[in-house]
């Protein structure tokens, strides 16, 4: 029976986590933005931001700054309530998926075990995918409320895309569930601990689909076609000014840092590594190497932006249909042989 403390208990580390993750996502969001003016200069030998503090390092807080006290305009014919909803729903559902996102390992605290984890869904990943399958919503409304034609267009392909690349991202991980047997993240880290093998070399395959769906689901270089600056002044925010403006890419930019924790997870072992030393080291080395692992998959980002040319719309389409939707399927059917064949 939950006793009264044990409740109490309970809200209080809920609270914590909460709070911790969303200081720590939105931090390395600021400072992501500072991270990839830097590489992407430094990729074309310019110096990037470096004025505003040592190295530039305050002006992630001078953009801050900038956005919360810019004019903030409306168009007079948007659809008001439609056109404030978008950038919050956005914001919301791109970090809501951090609440099923596990960091680490677990620790005890006396009695109770402490999991690296806001809440340990045993469908983490469906819940996942759910939550961010409906960021397209937002983006769409964006477009289709600010009664503008560019914003519309931008809408309407972001709708096309994100569809289209969600069943290529949903079959790029089945293998990995079908091999784990389990739905939960943690489960399979877990599974990869318990055979001492990344499923990396497992799944090579579904994780070249993974990234290529993960990259065009998150609009980024080179399938930004939804912000096509040069054919849509930015496309489906075109209209929008001041914090609302900030949200999109505050959105953006949690989506990035979403995916590249499911891949960290689903196939280079989330936090596992060497761990030695005392009980507390052994708690904050995993830490350690799951943001290592995420980083690197960031820093590919931004190397992408820098170095990629954007695809035109129709081989965006066709890459999708036509290359990575046969090559999930294969992959799945591929391992589901194996499967038959290891387990016969």
């Amino acid at each position: 029976m939950i006793t009264f403390s044990d409740t109490t208990f309970l809200l209080l580390e809920s609270f914590v986590k909460v709070a911790v993750i969303l200081g720590v996502v939105l931090t390395a969001f600021a400072y992501l933005t500072w991270l990839e003016r830097k590489v992407i200069a430094h990729i074309q030998s310019r110096w990037g931001p470096y004025r505003v503090g040592p190295h530039g390092l305050l002006q992630p807080l001078a953009d801050g700054l900038k956005f919360l006290f810019k004019e903030d305009i409306v168009p007079l014919e948007a659809d008001q309530f439609i056109y404030w909803l978008a950038p919050f729903l956005s914001f919301t559902l791109a970090y809501l998926s951090f609440a099923v996102i596990p960091f680490g390992e677990s620790f005890k605290i006396g009695a109770r075990t402490v999991y690296l984890q806001v809440t340990n869904l045993d469908v983490g990943l469906l819940f996942i995918f759910a939550v961010t399958s409906l960021g397209v919503y937002s983006i769409a409304l964006a477009g289709w409320s600010s009664n503008s034609k560019y914003p519309l267009f931008g809408g309407l392909r972001s709708s096309a895309q994100m569809i289209s690349y969600e069943l290529s991202l949903g079959l790029a991980v089945i293998g990995v569930i079908m091999i784990s047997g389990t739905l939960s993240l943690r489960g399979i880290v877990e599974y990869q601990q318990h055979h001492g093998l990344w499923n990396i070399i497992l799944q090579p395959v579904g994780f070249l689909v993974y990234f290529a769906a993960a990259i065009a689901e998150t609009n980024r270089v080179p399938f930004d076609l939804p912000e096509g600056e040069t054919e849509l002044v930015a496309g489906f925010h075109t209209e929008y000014s001041s914090f609302k403006f900030a949200m999109f890419f505050m959105a953006e930019y949690g989506n990035m840092i979403t995916v590249s924790c499911i891949a960290t997870l689903l196939f280079f072992g989330g936090w596992l590594g060497p761990v030695f030393g005392p009980a507390w080291l052994q708690v904050l080395l995993p830490v350690v190497y799951f943001g290592a692992k995420v980083f690197c998959f960031l820093f590919f980002y931004m190397w992408m932006r820098g170095t990629l040319p954007r695809f035109r719309y129709d081989q965006l389409m066709a890459f999708g249909w036509k290359v990575l939707l046969p090559i999930g399927f294969l992959n799945i059917l591929v391992t589901g042989l194996i499967l038959t064949w290891w387990t016969s």
